[in-house]
Parts: structure tokens; sequence; C-alpha cells
């Protein structure tokens, strides 16, 4: 009895070792781009143990070893790997400088092995290391708009990667961020009722990000907003209602929006069918967060994105602050401009016509006349 007991308490705390150490970070991961040739060369031999010291955690280790292995064998057919290795050791130490310095080691990697098929791993990976530096929409967005600029960067240069899908689907989790702070801002000018100002960043918005999860919101306050601003803006305010019900024949707002154009005396547009699908199709596949979501958002670093759109191109611009549509951009003699231009004499001028004033300087006066009497002392 005493032995099954024995046995048994050592099972139990092997069982906690095993956990602790798989916890603290002692479990290998494995390298996603080794070098599967069995070869017996110095560099491969090289190349071998900085990958294992990489699986390993030793990440300075590995990367004395890669150097060792670029400045000693420069005509080496491993040379790309091992920069390439450089990149992902800082990658897989993290923090705030590693991750600068992985991103630096991706570029100079895609510099000099453009063609390469690991070129686009690397854009993958800048584009991430940004993507899991993102703030909350109300915070510094210093990195989401640093992510967007690189996933576009590898759906242009690299369309037809295996890495482009991925990258499409962060762009629009990326760029729902960044709409939820244009958003937030829009809502607080419609709040205090600055009109002219919530008008500006919601028309922008809806123009460039039309995938929102809240684009039909801003539609609403922006047509409201136009209506609030006068007569004037009436057509505006009916285009921002008519989008409502053809671009998103599915919101909750098509029926206000519908009573809005009716009151206006404006038509109310058909839904269009390929908005129509892809509302449906997003409604199928939208994430729903969890019953604590909302309790741990609040100690949360990073943005929740499972509201972002799972179809649709998203933009491929980066967003640029526009002028309110009350301030004027012309002027009574037209489009005013700061150029400077000059041309040439072609005929006479007062110069040539009109005697030199400078030869005859007016006289001077006399004393008595220039001075004023003085008024006789008593």
């Amino acid at each position: 009895m005493k032995v099954h007991r024995n046995l048994l308490t050592y099972g139990v705390v092997a069982v906690l070792v095993a956990g602790l150490t798989a916890s603290c970070g002692f479990r290998r991961k494995k390298y996603e781009n080794p070098i599967t040739k069995d070869t017996e060369q110095p560099d491969k031999i090289l190349f071998d143990k900085a990958i294992n010291d990489i699986e390993r955690g030793r990440y300075e280790i590995a990367r004395l070893t890669l150097n060792t292995l670029i400045n000693t064998y420069d005509q080496s057919e491993y040379l790309a790997k091992a920069k390439l290795a450089i990149a992902d050791s800082w990658f897989r130490e993290g923090g705030s400088h590693g991750l600068a310095q992985a991103e630096a080691e991706y570029k100079d990697f895609i510099l000099f092995y453009p063609t390469m098929e690991e070129a686009a791993e690397a854009q993958e990976k800048v584009c991430m290391i940004h993507y899991r530096q993102m703030e909350k929409p109300d915070r510094d967005n210093t990195h989401a708009v640093r992510a967007d600029e690189e996933c576009r960067q590898l759906l242009v240069q690299f369309p037809n990667s295996k890495f482009a899908p991925q990258a499409e689907q962060r762009l629009r989790e990326i760029q729902e961020v960044l709409a939820e702070a244009e958003y937030r801002v829009g809502s607080f000018y419609y709040t205090k009722g600055v009109y002219y100002s919530s008008a500006n960043r919601l028309q922008a918005l809806t123009n460039h990000y039309p995938l929102y999860s809240q684009a039909d919101q801003a539609l609403w306050k922006l047509g409201d907003s136009y209506a609030r601003m006068g007569p004037n803006f009436r057509d505006r305010a009916a285009a921002a209602f008519a989008r409502i019900v053809r671009e998103y024949p599915l919101s909750p707002l098509v029926d206000q929006a519908k009573q809005r154009l009716t009151a206006m005396e404006e038509p109310i547009p058909e839904p269009d069918p390929v908005a129509l699908n892809r509302m449906k199709y997003e409604l199928a596949n939208r994430r729903k967060p969890g019953v604590m979501s909302h309790f741990w958002g609040i100690f949360r670093k990073s943005p929740d994105v499972s509201m972002a759109a799972k179809s649709g191109a998203p933009a491929m611009e980066t967003l640029r602050p526009t002028i309110p549509v009350t301030v004027p951009t012309e002027t009574a003699g037209g489009t005013p401009s700061a150029d400077v231009t000059a041309s040439p004499i072609t005929g006479p001028s007062a110069l040539d016509t009109q005697p030199d004033a400078r030869q005859n300087p007016p006289k001077a006066k006399p004393a008595e006349q220039a001075a004023p009497a003085q008024p006789p002392q008593q």
C-alpha cells in the first residue's frame, strides 16, 4: 500500500514538473524555414546549429553562429537563409527592441532577395510586427497606420503569394480599428452639435472605409448632420440616406432612412444585390464576442476586431484629411493660386514716358514758414 502511494506521489510530481516545463518555455518550437538538404558541409553544420539554438530560445548564440556563417562563407548557398534566420530570431525574441531589429532585418532581406519566395513571408512578418502592437481606437494609432501600410505593401508587391489572403484579412481588421477611431471623433462632434466637423469626418470615413461594421450608423449621422446645416446641404443629406438603403439593405436604419427620403421628396433607391449578398455573408460568419470579453477588454491593450468584415476589397490608399464643406475653396476671381509669374515688358512704360522725379527734388521751405510762430512770453 505504501509503495502504491509513493508511486502515485511521484507520478503527480512528474506531471507537475512536465506542466511547469512546458509553460516556462522549455518546449521546443520548430523553425518555419529549415534547410532539409542532408549534407556535412561546414556552412550547413553552422546553419543547423543556429536553428537548433533558435528553436530552444538561445537567440543571441544563434545570431553569433549565423554571423560567423555569413562572414566566413560569403559564397554559401545558405547565405539568404542565414540572413532570414537572423530576422526570425529577433522576431521570436520579441520586445520593442527585438521587433524593431526584426523589422530592419526583414527589410534588408526583401531589398537583397526580392525574388525569393521567402521575401513575401518577410513582408508578412513586418505587417504582423505592427499588427501585434496595435492599440485600441481611442489610443495612439501609430502601429495601426504602419500595419495598414505594410499589409498593403504585401498585396501590391506580392499579390500571388500564399500570404496574400491572410494579409487581406489582416488589412480589413486594421482598417476596422482605424475607421472606429474616425467614427468616434465624428460622433463626438455630432453629439456636441458641431455638425460641419461631424459631416467632414463621417463623409471621409464612409467614402474610404465602406466595409466598416458601423458604416450605416455613420451614414445616418452624416445625413442628419447635413440636414441640420441648412437647405444648401439638402442634396448631400439625401445622398447619405440613400446610401443606407442601397449599400446596407439589412441595416436596422433602412426604414428610418426611407422615411427621411420620403419626407424630403427624394426617390428611394433599390438595394444593391452585391451589397445584399455581402451583408448576408457577414451576418452568417460574424464571430460573436464571449460573455467575459467586455469585462476583460478593459484590461486588454489590443483592440477587439471581432466585428471586422470577412469579405470585400479593403481600401488600398491612406485616408487623407479632408476640407469641410463650409470652407470656401474659390474666390470671386476664380481659384486662388500662390504661384508667382514674371513676363518681360514689351511696350513703353511709365519709366520711359514720365520724367525722373529724382532730378527735380522739392524746394525747401523758408525757415519762417517751416517753423510755427512761438507764442509771446509773458
